[in-house]
């Protein structure tokens, strides 16, 4: 047995990497003692890891790093690749040679605690804070050794100790955020217990045993709260009793509010200073019902009439509706986040700009929320009102509580045009899908069939595919059912033998449902399979009737799955249906709408059906025809709505003949004339489209777009009468009075012959849902809205649901329009947590966007919980999952924060696991911001005026020059980012600009100016050009933030003056958005970053990071210059930087230069294998049908990048060899 020998003591950090290491290991973890190690093991140093029993050197790996990365590589903790692998070697060795050393050494004062210390570790802490901005965990998406090692080398001075205080805290913010997360998962929590972080700076000598340290740490919590309360008592008697008053300001930290009186729709207050610091409660008050009132939102702002003439264009987009039961989650929040960036953009772009909102009546959502609340308030079902009062009971809840998802999308600042909100039971709505109905019956594209459909008993409705959860099972498993007192079994398969007619043979089959056998109407084996080729042509017996049941030979069958012989229920089992239609069986329904048995033989009949699945497994037994029951991993079919299981059931079902359609849609998408982004979702639309099935219409509801088809019956003894099945026997109709003269034409009858009975059932909601984009603007009438803005421009949605809406938009608009509903179709990803979990309320981890935005405590998450309908044991799991990413609650972030944060995690082809603790990262970000527009807006000054427009004046610095030239590159990003729907382009480039490039240089850079510029004249007009150089970056910065960060820029936008007071527009967001002409690109100031990074990447790369190398720059004249500096083979390094500079560097006695040839050879034949075996991999005949896309992508990447080394390898060496 493997067997970790461990050091005692507490803060052993050596020890604990060890024990953190074994914990996310394999499930075998190792046996833990904390003694030495035998002597006859030759161990140096504790931790030590014996892997045999007998003392062989070989099975000793001993040393913290070695324990370590032994145990997380077993447990796959030590990086997914090479890269990540070498990456936490990285971090290894930084937690070893940089932090652990400076930690002990302000930790302990044995060491020496000193100041300096202090600030060596604030610096170490710093570059890991940078490392960690844009990261949760410093390798890949989940814990690594890496994070393992640095958290346990950063532990002391984060705990007890409490080397870093809360200010100290606040420096590296990324840092604390990290710590933080990693010390909540239950990994740790298990090695290290729960570590508070202190409030106040203690230093402590180390103690030899965890006793004495207990112990000294309590004498120093009193000794702190006895001289707390003296310093209190002190300043009590020395403070005024006024000051008592000041309290208010203390209201919490970071918090402040606008609370200047602005009647709703009125401008906010722009003329009071701007508060200390940023608060989204302050910054996001009252601007949205401004924008609204003035009409921003709608197309017809600014122009006489939507049908006037824009040579800039049309920009069209309909919201994905949300269920009118929703409230919002965060893929609700991503969703609307990227479609307001591009709605905002195309707006601020001059384009006539329509995102229209709308609510989907969610039939089954719906219904169901409105019974509970029947039952609740007055005891009564449905069926006690009535279809019409409960129809009525519906409308008022949707009246009462239906606008609760608008008002969240108000907070989410979404620029949507209300007054053509629509809500897909409005008349308007409900008409065009009357009519789609209508039209499509007539054409014989919907029809009437009898088939197998996913019911639901609790519901008693048909469902939709994608209102079925798929719950996998890895056994025997019980789990609740809606109306049954205890749980269920599930996960087993029951063997059981049925009789050979006339034989003494048996045939023994297996089934997961055993209750389903009383509707069996056919054993099926494999054609070729041996074992049963005498049995062809024979009978078996049903052993509960006088059933005789064909033993038939398909395909299908699995010769190698148990038996090979399968029992066949064709009216309860999709396959089996196949099976009977094949082979022309009976069907045999034995189950109604609630779940009762039905057609079965006593003592069966009117059973529940999990009731007889008990019944018929002792029936069985009691016969001797029962073999065995074993665990069988499976999957269950579940209704998300009523958690009931999900049963195949044949019922009469109007269905939507999908061929035509699908191929219409898939040609074009093949044709190029609807465009899906990213393109790898083409495989799944084509896939899905070319081999469609027919499409399921109906519920079995009251709630919803009742279907308007009449069932006929002909008052005439010379017409037979019709069936359920028989389409012949339905008409529709858009009133009773339609629909008869309908089927009065097609019997050839007089009207008063005809007796009509229209169908009970609604329309699936996906079905109004796919006329959405044509429904709003009143389809099938003509109107200007219709022709304007239909088709529209862009659909941008989940990828989730490609098939249940998207494709069905598609379709259904060629269909009945002619035209594709929009051109192209940009998916998004599906939102996950830090751990790349699915949102699931079971696991604690769905968040609500508003509890980002406004913050929500611990308890308060906890407190949600309880409000939910989880049972007791997820309600704890979900609050062990809250602690552990959340353990101090969720801080508020603002909406600004929260849309920036989306749209930067939505990289094409790939999920988002969303780190909600990093989204307080762009809540600094709009500190940041804040503070540099209220430096800049001081720095301006009252009397300042800027320029008409953005001009150079030949007067600007190099400084001056460089920055314009920044915010240029950063415009003609965001320019390509939005038309490519790359939004990490776009957050970095405005990230990157405002921060590093606006804030640290160019304002750093320009202070002096300021300070200089009263001295002389040429200092004032130096200042004076400086001055609108830094306006232009603001003006021109916040507008290419706005569609972003559209609350936070207007805030900062109001304040700035304007180039034109007269004419210039009332807000950012109908403001133009910068483009490239306005700002074009102008060279200055890159040269000496150029320098400086070429400089740095040289010291690294040659190893002079130690070592001071002496550099002289050399310009290049191409006139005179150039070929004597091509010809000049120097005695030391020479290096270019710019197309005109070159610097050199003297080799003498700093680097070993044949050591770093024969390093740069070995690594050259290491790539070119590797290159080698990548091209062999790629090269293969079936490597591009075989291998996944993306796997294809990150091969060809892997490819590049590693030629890209290679050059430089062969680069550095060809250097190397000018100095020999």
């Amino acid at each position: 047995m493997t067997t970790l020998y461990v050091s005692p003591h507490p803060d052993d950090f050596r020890s604990l990497l060890a024990l953190l290491a074994a914990e996310y290991g394999p499930s075998s973890r190792p046996q833990i003692i904390t003694e030495d190690p035998p002597a006859s093991l030759n161990a140096r140093s504790r931790p030590a890891l014996v892997l045999a029993a007998a003392g062989d050197g070989d099975s000793l790996v001993s040393g913290a790093t070695a324990v370590s990365w032994y145990l997380a590589f077993q447990g796959k903790r030590a990086g997914l690749d090479a890269k990540q692998q070498s990456q936490v070697w990285q971090w290894l060795s930084f937690a070893d040679n940089e932090l652990t050393p400076v930690s002990c050494a302000v930790v302990f004062p044995l060491m020496g605690l000193q100041q300096t210390s202090r600030a060596e570790l604030m610096r170490v802490l710093k570059v890991l804070d940078q490392a960690l901005a844009p990261r949760t965990y410093l390798v890949g998406e989940s814990i690594t050794l890496a994070d393992m090692a640095v958290a346990t080398a950063v532990l002391l001075p984060f705990k007890y100790v409490c080397a870093l205080e809360p200010s100290d805290r606040k420096a590296v913010t990324n840092v604390t955020r990290w710590f933080t997360t990693c010390i909540n998962q239950p990994q740790f929590l298990k090695v290290l217990g729960e570590i508070v972080l202190c409030e106040k700076m203690v230093p402590v000598t180390p103690k030899t045993n965890a006793a004495q340290l207990k112990k000294e740490a309590k004498k120093r919590e009193k000794l702190e709260k006895f001289q707390q309360k003296k310093e209190m008592e002190a300043k009590k008697k020395t403070q005024p009793p006024s000051e008592k008053k000041a309290k208010p300001e203390k209201k919490e930290l970071g918090v402040i509010t606008y609370n200047i009186t602005t009647p709703a729709g009125e401008k906010k207050d722009v003329v009071s200073p701007l508060p200390d610091s940023y608060s989204p409660q302050y910054v996001e008050a009252a601007w949205y019902p401004w924008w609204e009132k003035q009409g921003f939102f709608k197309p017809e702002y600014g122009r006489k009439s939507i049908s006037e003439e824009n040579a800039k264009g049309i920009f069209m987009m309909c919201i994905p509706p949300p269920n009118v039961t929703g409230s919002l989650h965060l893929g609700h929040a991503l969703t609307n986040a990227i479609q307001d960036c591009l709605t905002r953009w195309h707006r601020m772009r001059g384009e006539t700009t329509l995102w229209n909102p709308g609510c989907d009546h969610a039939g089954i959502a719906t219904q169901v929320v409105v019974e509970k609340k029947l039952m609740r308030e007055k005891g009564m079902s449905r069926h006690d009102l009535g279809r019409e009062n409960f129809i009525r009971e519906v409308w008022k809840w949707k009246n009462e509580k239906g606008d609760r998802i608008y008002h969240q999308l108000k907070k989410l600042g979404s620029s949507l045009d209300w007054d053509r909100a629509c809500f897909t039971m409005d008349p308007k709505l409900s008409y065009a899908v009357q009519e789609a109905f209508i039209r499509m019956h007539d054409e014989g594209v919907i029809y009437r069939s009898k088939r197998l459909v996913n019911w639901s008993c609790t519901l008693n409705s048909a469902i939709s595919d994608i209102e079925v959860d798929k719950k996998e099972l890895a056994g025997r498993t019980l789990l609740p059912v809606p109306g049954y007192k205890e749980k269920i079994e599930f996960g087993v398969l029951v063997s059981f033998a049925y009789k050979v007619d006339g034989s003494d043979e048996e045939v023994i089959v297996a089934t997961t449902r055993i209750e389903t056998m009383l509707g069996d109407t056919a054993v099926a084996v494999h054609p070729a399979d041996a074992r049963y080729q005498h049995l062809k042509g024979k009978m078996v017996l049903h052993p509960f009737c006088d059933r005789k049941m064909p033993i038939v030979f398909d395909d299908f069958v699995d010769m190698s799955f148990g038996t090979g012989a399968v029992k066949i229920t064709p009216a309860h089992d999709h396959n089996d249906y196949e099976v009977g239609e094949r082979h022309n069986l009976a069907f045999i329904n034995i189950l109604d709408e609630n779940g009762l048995l039905i057609n079965v033989p006593p003592p069966f009949l009117g059973m529940k059906r999990f009731e007889a699945r008990k019944a018929v497994l002792q029936a069985l037994k009691d016969r001797g025809q029962f073999k065995e029951i074993k665990d069988n991993p499976m999957v269950v079919p579940v209704c998300s709505r009523s958690k009931d299981i999900v049963e195949p059931l044949l019922k009469p079902q109007w269905y939507v003949d999908c061929r035509d359609m699908g191929k219409e849609a898939a040609d074009a998408v093949r044709e190029g004339r609807l465009k899906i982004i990213p393109d790898h979702h083409l495989k799944t639309w084509f896939n899905w489209l070319d081999n469609i099935k027919d499409w399921c219409i109906s519920r079995q509801l009251w709630w919803g777009h009742r279907i308007p088809a009449y069932f006929i019956t002909v008052n005439d003894p010379s017409v037979k009468p019709g069936e359920d099945m028989d389409g012949h026997y339905w008409v529709s109709g858009r009133s009773e009075e339609e629909a008869r003269e309908k089927a009065a034409k097609r019997f050839n009858v007089s009207a008063d012959k005809i007796t009509l009975r229209q169908d009970e059932d609604v329309l699936d909601t996906w079905f109004s849902s796919g006329i959405f984009p044509f429904s709003i603007f009143g389809w099938p009438n003509e109107n200007e809205d219709l022709q304007v803005f239909y088709p529209g421009t862009l659909l941008e949605t989940g990828h989730d649901i490609l098939f249940f809406w998207v494709a069905r938009m598609v379709m259904m608009g060629l269909k009945l329009t002619g035209k594709l509903p929009f051109k192209e179709v940009y998916l998004h990803a599906v939102v996950r947590d830090a751990h790349g979990r699915k949102m699931s309320k079971s696991l604690g981890n769905v968040i609500d966007p508003l509890d980002v935005i406004t913050g929500i405590s611990l308890e308060g998450l906890h407190a949600q919980l309880m409000d939910s309908n989880l049972d007791p044991v997820e309600v704890e799991r979900a609050q062990q999952g809250q602690k552990s990413d959340y353990p101090n609650g969720i801080p508020e972030c603002g909406t600004d924060a929260l849309r920036f944060a989306l749209c930067a995690y939505t990289s094409q082809g790939r999920d988002i696991n969303l780190d909600v603790n990093r989204i307080l990262g762009y809540r600094h970000f709009c500190n940041k911001l804040w503070n540099a527009v209220k430096f800049a807006m001081k720095t301006l000054g009252d009397n300042f005026v800027p320029s008409e427009k953005v001009q150079l004046s030949g007067e600007e610095s190099v400084s001056d020059r460089w920055i314009l030239s920044r915010l240029s590159a950063a415009v003609t990003l965001c320019d390509a980012g939005f038309k490519a729907y790359d939004f990490p382009t776009i957050t970095t480039a405005i990230y990157n600009f405002w921060l590093y490039e606006l804030c640290d240089i160019y304002l750093e850079s320009v202070k002096p100016v300021f300070s200089k510029a009263e001295e002389d004249s040429t200092s004032q007009r130096q200042a004076l050009v400086c001055r609108q150089t830094l306006y232009t970056c603001l003006e021109v910065g916040l507008r290419l933030l706005s569609p972003l960060m559209p609350f936070v820029t207007e805030e900062l936008y109001q304040r700035l003056p304007r180039r034109k007071p007269q004419s210039d527009p009332p807000s950012i967001c109908v403001t133009s958005y910068p483009t490239t002409e306005e700002v074009r690109k102008r060279r200055g100031g890159q040269l000496v970053l150029n320098l400086t990074d070429t400089i740095r990447s040289l010291r690294a790369d040659y190893n002079l990071t130690k070592t001071r190398a002496d550099c002289k720059t050399h310009k290049i004249n191409f006139k005179s210059d150039l070929n004597s500096a091509c010809s000049h083979k120097p005695a030391r390094s020479s290096f270019s930087c710019d197309s005109h500079f070159h610097f050199f560097s003297p080799p003498q006695g700093l680097i070993d230069v044949e050591k770093e040839v024969a390093k740069l050879m070995t690594k050259k034949g290491d790539l070119e294998k590797q290159m080698e075996k990548l091209r062999e991999k790629m090269g293969k005949n079936d490597y591009k049908e075989k291998v996944p896309v993306k796997v294809q992508e990150q091969d060809a990447e892997k490819l590049r990048q590693s030629q890209i080394e290679l050059e430089k390898v062969k680069e550095a060496m060809d250097n190397f060899r000018k100095m020999i």
